[in-house]
């Protein structure tokens, strides 16, 4: 798997729309469509950091739910 398949996987997980993924981690709109294009790429470790952000507000929703 590629890093565009990465990100893309990512904030489809997230049942996110392109815009409001891009709102979340203050990318630009066009930024996130090129790399779910593959015309260019994210550094690595920004798409690591993207899904550890995300794995926490998981974990937090699951602890909100127990309540």
């Amino acid at each position: 798997m590629d890093i565009s398949d990465k990100i893309k996987e990512l904030r489809k997980k997230t049942g996110l729309s392109q815009s409001k993924f891009s709102a979340k981690f203050g990318i630009p709109v066009r930024t996130l469509q090129q790399w779910e294009q593959g015309i260019s790429a994210p550094p690595e470790y920004l798409v690591r950091m993207m899904a550890y952000i995300l794995q926490l507000e998981e974990r937090g929703g699951e602890n909100e739910q127990e309540e």
